[in-house]
């Protein structure tokens, strides 16, 4: 039996929500007791005969003398009849039990506590489950109602940690996800979510019903309106007390719906088809993705990630031909250009990962119509350099350090003032390197502590060209300035300390518009416009890289990576594989979109260790993680030095690489610019073990190739993030011939 989370449980209103609560901790073993409050003497007998209480009785204050510390009272009575609770509860609670409820509606039972005690007690906690069912009353009751369900808590200033702790602690017992939310964000997000659909639902089964025709509309409705319509069948008595209570938030709501309604209205009698497009797209996307829209609230701090775990089961080959996802630096791009250009932008081989999906929500966000994506094509409706819209609010970007340094460029010259926020791993990078430039160029640009996010970036601003030399290789802020210029008068120009990958320079010059280059100098005049057209977007090499590493190391493997782009500022894993003795070929090499692309050859070679051209640094920076097992794997010493940038990657991947490695049996040392390893040569290269890839999906990815040279299983932690530039990896990797499996 599991150790109780609460003494006894007396739950006043033993319906769907209180009994299910019941019935759920009587099942886990986590209270001791449950005994039931009802008004009906034949509800306390249902309760008792159907096992969901212990005992029940009709008057609150016979069992209030009872109760001890550690005991919870869960108030589950219609909104409007909470106070009447409390006021029983007043006149014989004892010290040191807990009170709690379950009414959709938070400012209610502050106010009726207020007006009880005089004041919010200290042993009260608010909270609403989301959970329920058209059908009500004890008899509706069920033991798993709450798993996997959100309950939000809306505990305040003077609620008594004790209390709180006991009540996440009762939720979390009977399968609840327990979320924390101010009272009045949580009225009006429920007003949006919860209760307006109610609203329409009655009102549209309420409207048809006087309908001459509706003895047919109803005989012959189909799923969806019977879908949509279930909760009109939820007990009216429980949502006209809701619809009281929270009438300032409903009426808000309401409004705001009327209003699209009417303009949708408007787009259907115009025949408005490009209206009607944005509208179900956004819709689409945002019922697809409504877990990360709530992401963006506060009140889910506490909420984890989908937890990812690789198994890698050591041995294996790599072989076939595969296709890994376009390249995610260019469907960031195609993103950001088509969307400001003029005319209707046809996009292949988008990636459709999470960062690359950040950005395209973003440019929905912004008013931008966006079909797509479906098996990597998408068509933009550009909105021109100057048909942007202020958000609804701040843009929220996931892991994607691109998505909101380019982002900060485009949004630097706009009329309206804009926030970029985004995950735990993403607010610690920092942002000063491109809001440094942007504020010389006349951009007003705020940061968090430190220079990280998020960025609040004030509109109307007039911007200036600048002649920027960059102070590192970085092609996001070369990028970030260089598309900020777009809205500068005169001249934007950078000059980079080495060569970065060219894809924004070679994209503008796609869309007609005018980019001077000149070795590591690129200059642009503002004022311009972008001419919409079709982009073909390659495969990653930062993706395909993984494939390429597998085969390389592997005795007998030999895999075709095809439609690879190999732009030259981005080829710089080729030229090192190639240096430390790789069987690499480039075949049938063409150009598509103004970007090279090749089908790329791989087959198993002894490597050997090698110190690592600082010139080719920055043109695999995004691939040492993989190169770093190749070298484990190699004959010799790989060292590599000048490569800074990878301290502040998604994670330090020096230091996270290193620290992986040791794991595995091999001797890697970091350096304040690199890393020192000792190849193992031929044979086994790694040991078993369990690596932390912090959240990163690239050292996540490297040490699953790892596995092809282990003698024992590696354990991969925190891999979900994984998806933001490979979402199929895994199953690609199955594929091709790895033993990988997640957990």
């Amino acid at each position: 039996m599991a150790e109780p989370k609460i003494g006894r449980l007396v739950v006043v209103g033993i319906g769907l929500i209180g009994g299910s609560l019941a019935l759920a901790l009587k099942a886990a073993g986590a209270c001791r007791e449950v005994i039931g409050v009802a008004r009906r003497a034949r509800t306390c007998e249902q309760a008792v005969e159907l096992g969901i209480a212990d005992r029940a009785v009709t008057d609150l204050g016979e069992i209030l003398p009872q109760l001890e510390p550690g005991d919870v009272v869960f108030v589950a009575v219609p909104t409007l009849a909470v106070e009447s609770v409390f006021a029983d509860l007043q006149r014989g609670l004892p010290a040191g039990v807990t009170v709690t409820d379950g009414a959709s509606v938070k400012g209610s039972v502050v106010a009726a506590a207020e007006k009880v005690w005089g004041r919010v007690p200290e042993f009260l906690v608010p909270g609403h489950p989301i959970a329920g069912s058209e059908q009500s009353g004890v008899t509706a009751a069920r033991d798993d109602l709450y798993i996997a369900h959100r309950i939000i808590l809306t505990p305040l200033a003077d609620t008594a940690a004790e209390h709180l702790a006991r009540v996440e602690a009762m939720w979390r017992a009977v399968g609840g996800e327990v979320l924390n939310m101010p009272v009045d964000e949580h009225d009006e997000v429920l007003a949006a979510t919860s209760h307006l659909p109610h609203v329409i639902a009655y009102g549209l089964v309420d409207t048809l019903a006087h309908d001459a025709e509706n003895e047919n509309i109803f005989r012959y409705a189909a799923g969806g309106f019977r879908d949509f319509t279930r909760i009109a069948s939820s007990d009216p008595v429980m949502w006209r007390d809701i619809m009281l209570a929270n009438r300032e938030a409903i009426l808000k709501a309401i409004d705001l719906y009327t209003a699209n309604l009417a303009s949708l209205r408007a787009a259907v009698a115009a025949g408005d088809s490009e209206h009607l497009m944005g509208v179900f797209t956004r819709a689409k996307a945002a019922r697809d993705h409504f877990t990360k829209m709530l992401a963006r609230k506060a009140y889910t701090d506490s909420m984890q990630a989908q937890e990812v775990t690789f198994i890698a089961q050591p041995g294996g080959t790599v072989t076939g031909k595969l296709r890994v996802p376009g390249d995610k630096s260019m469907s960031h791009r195609s993103i950001m250009l088509g969307s400001l250009a003029e005319g209707v932008t046809e996009v292949e081989g988008f990636l459709e990962g999470e960062d690359a999906l950040a950005t395209l929500q973003a440019f929905r966000d912004m008013g931008v119509v966006i079909e797509g994506p479906v098996g990597g094509r998408v068509t933009i409706y550009g909105v021109g350099l100057h048909g942007l819209q202020a958000p609804p609010g701040p843009l929220y970007l996931g892991n994607s350090g691109t998505s909101m340094r380019l982002l900060a460029g485009l949004l630097a010259g706009q009329a309206f003032d804009v926030t970029l926020t985004g995950d735990e791993s993403l607010s610690k990078r920092p942002m000063n390197r491109v809001a440094d430039p942007l504020r010389e160029m006349g951009a007003a640009i705020e940061t968090g502590p430190e220079g990280r996010p998020p960025l609040v970036i004030k509109g109307g601003r007039k911007l200036h060209g600048i002649d920027y030399r960059l102070p590192m290789a970085s092609a996001q802020v070369k990028s970030c300035v260089l598309l900020a210029g777009l809205y500068a008068d005169g001249a934007t120009s950078t000059t980079e300390p080495a060569p970065t990958r060219d894809h924004t320079e070679r994209m503008l010059t796609g869309f007609g518009y005018e980019v001077q280059r000149d070795g590591a100098r690129a200059t642009l005049r503002g004022g311009g416009k972008l001419a919409a057209g079709r982009i073909d977007v390659p495969a990653d090499i930062s993706s395909a890289t993984f494939f390429m590493v597998a085969a390389a190391i592997t005795p007998g493997s030999d895999v075709l990576l095809e439609h690879v782009g190999i732009n030259p500022t981005r080829d710089g894993v080729i030229n090192i594989l190639r240096l430390m003795g790789a069987d690499l070929e480039l075949q049938n090499r063409r150009e598509v979109g103004g970007e090279p692309v090749a089908d790329i050859r791989v087959r198993h070679a002894p490597l050997k260790g090698i110190r690592i051209p600082e010139k080719q640094v920055p043109l695999a920076i995004d691939e040492f993680p993989a190169l770093f097992v190749a070298a484990a794997c190699a004959e010799g010493e790989t060292v590599l030095t000048g490569a800074e940038e990878l301290r502040v990657k998604e994670s330090d991947r020096i230091q996270a690489m290193a620290d992986g490695l040791k794991v595995l049996g091999v001797d890697a040392e970091p350096t304040p610019d690199g890393i020192v390893i000792q190849g193992a040569g031929q044979g086994t290269a790694f040991g078993g073990g369990s690596v932390d890839s912090l959240g990163d999906h690239r050292i996540a990815m490297a040490f699953a190739v790892a596995s092809l040279r282990a003698d024992a299983t590696i354990r991969i932690q925190n891999c979900a993030n994984v998806a933001t530039s490979f979402p199929n990896f895994a199953e690609l990797a199955t594929r091709a011939g790895m033993h990988l499996q997640l957990a």
